[in-house]
């Protein structure tokens, strides 16, 4: 598949294009596409947090680490993105720092465990 694949259409187009191949477990090819749409609207939180979750489905750790922590430095009370942070982390072998990012997490989706 030649790259032009990845790059044709609307910005909209290509984001709905990205989700079908999200939702389809393909998320190799769901990163190339949103890489696209990310460098086009790096401003925009939605399609980074995509991407960041197709490098971690697929294993592209560092990559996850890398978007995620640009959504969180674009909105740093986004919880998911802090959740998904550290899960990544976890799988890193950052224990301590996955830690610090969970309990963010907790705390930002008001889920504070038991009273």
């Amino acid at each position: 598949m030649s790259d032009s694949y990845y790059e044709f259409g609307t910005a909209a187009e290509r984001w709905e294009r990205a989700g079908f191949f999200f939702e389809a477990k393909e998320y190799t090819t769901a990163a190339r596409i949103l890489n696209g749409l990310v460098a086009e609207v790096p401003e925009q939180v939605a399609p980074r947090l995509l991407l960041a979750r197709a490098h971690y489905h697929s294993a592209s750790l560092g990559r996850a680490e890398t978007e995620l922590r640009a959504v969180l430095e674009r909105d740093p009370v986004e919880h998911y993105a802090r959740l998904m942070l550290g899960r990544t982390l976890e799988r890193l072998g950052r224990q301590a720092e996955a830690d610090t990012q969970l309990r963010l997490a907790a705390a930002l989706s008001g889920d504070l465990g038991p009273a």
